[in-house]
């Protein structure tokens, strides 16, 4: 069942559209700067995430892993990070604790990128030693624990009882030795989550907002189920649910954005929110399987040159300078976070220091 719920939802991503739901990057405007005062050879795009060092911010974010017939997928998918120094985390391991014979689905993401960053990737419900096993399965620099109830719901063979999950993901944090994500799949995460996830000692959280790859839609797809466009739309945009959880995010824990990152300026507005990366699988499994593996770098190449064009408009040298750059919020993200009672004037008058 697993293998063919694996094969499904590569069809259905590349088939299906993002949305219903917009992410809310529209409703953000960062502040044009006339004197930016930089050169352009000195523009880098480098940060880090859990003291681990990205050349970029862009992570390949869970797409498959778990069917024999998926190994090719994470294969391209594996040399696409490779070519373009991009960290990379595999699909849910969950069927490979269930069956060893689809080990190498996710192994030879490791194997074609031996030294790449690459993050393994559970559910929840997952055990402390489930974890373990993951990690050492790929050679892991990090974990990264999968929040979807609203899919599991949507899906016949999905699960229906999510008690214990911060406990569950604490035990897990303390017994294995790589730092530990946490990433919804596409309904966002609220300030109220953030917080106590924030407790459990993670090192960073994914917002994963609605807007990108709708996987419940996916799901109903998959079981050609008809389900009410209000269902279809649930979820926080993905722009709101970053501010949300950026409210009261501690210093210890990072921001990933994803859930509809589309274009190098979603990526810098992602990053002048205070993102340490962002996240996204879609586009890329699409242009890799349109076009193959070269093609697709050099798209990608062009991503990232567009994104620093953005960062000399906004006079921002490395990634960090971003945090002090002004932005408008504007439409339903502002009218959302006031009544959140959420700062949003706070970022409108941001000034470089020093």
């Amino acid at each position: 069942m697993r293998q063919s719920r694996k094969l499904d939802h590569i069809h259905q991503t590349l088939q299906l559209a993002d949305g219903p739901g917009t992410t809310g990057f529209a409703d953000i405007t960062l502040i044009h700067n006339s004197l930016p005062n930089i050169a352009w050879e000195d523009i880098t795009l480098a940060t880090s995430l859990a003291d681990l060092p990205l050349t970029h911010p862009v992570i390949i974010n869970a797409i498959t892993g778990g069917a024999v017939d998926v190994t090719a997928v994470n294969c391209k998918l594996a040399q696409f990070a490779k070519i373009t120094g991009s960290a990379m985390a595999v699909g849910s391991q969950y069927s490979a604790l269930e069956n060893s014979t689809v080990w190498e689905s996710y192994q030879i993401v490791r194997r074609e990128n031996p030294d790449g960053i690459i993050i393994a990737n559970l559910g929840a419900h997952a055990s402390s030693e489930q974890a373990r096993i993951a990690v050492d399965m790929i050679g892991a620099d990090a974990i990264q624990i999968h929040l979807n109830a609203a899919q599991e719901i949507i899906m016949e063979e999905g699960d229906r009882d999510f008690r214990g999950y911060l406990d569950n993901i604490a035990r897990i944090v303390s017994e294995v030795h790589v730092p530990v994500f946490v990433k919804e799949v596409g309904c966002g995460i609220a300030r109220e989550a953030a917080a106590d996830l924030a407790d459990t000692g993670i090192r960073a959280i994914d917002v994963g907002g609605m807007g990108g790859t709708n996987f419940l839609a996916i799901e109903a797809a998959r079981s050609q189920a008809q389900l009410a466009d209000e269902l279809l739309g649930w979820g926080i945009p993905t722009t709101i649910s970053a501010l949300e959880v950026l409210s009261i995010l501690p210093s210890s824990v990072q921001l990933i954005v994803s859930g509809g990152v589309r274009t190098p300026l979603d990526m810098i507005k992602s990053m002048a929110f205070g993102g340490s990366a962002v996240a996204m699988a879609a586009p890329i499994l699409r242009i890799i399987s349109e076009h193959g593996v070269a093609h697709a770098a050099e798209w990608f190449d062009e991503f990232l040159h567009t994104g620093r064009r953005y960062m000399m408009l906004v006079g921002a040298k490395e990634t960090k300078d971003l945090l002090t750059v002004p932005f408008q919020v504007t439409g339903l993200s502002r009218e959302w976070l006031m009544n959140r009672r959420i700062d949003t004037t706070q970022y409108a008058t941001r000034k470089k220091h020093g």
